[in-house]
């Protein structure tokens, strides 16, 4: 966790984010299975940082992740 000091503002927001990062792939890990769980939890969490990217007006966040999206239709979808 720290190195002998206190987390940081921004570090502890870090910090606390990948843990609930790491709660949602688990909860869904657990409840899906080890394939789907990750999809799912993917797609949660890459909604949670899209709808900040997107307040924050970066739409090339967005971008990457409809390419990303895109790539799995084409390997999976047809």
């Amino acid at each position: 966790m720290s190195a002998g000091r206190p987390l940081t503002r921004a570090e502890r927001k870090d910090f606390n984010r990948a843990e609930h990062e790491r709660k949602i792939k688990q909860e869904l890990i657990a409840q899906h299975g080890e394939d789907l769980g990750t999809f799912y939890a993917w797609l949660r969490i890459v909604n949670i940082r899209g709808t900040q990217a997107y307040r924050a007006g970066n739409t090339e966040f967005i971008r990457e992740v409809t390419l990303a999206l895109h790539n799995v239709y084409n390997r999976h979808g047809r």
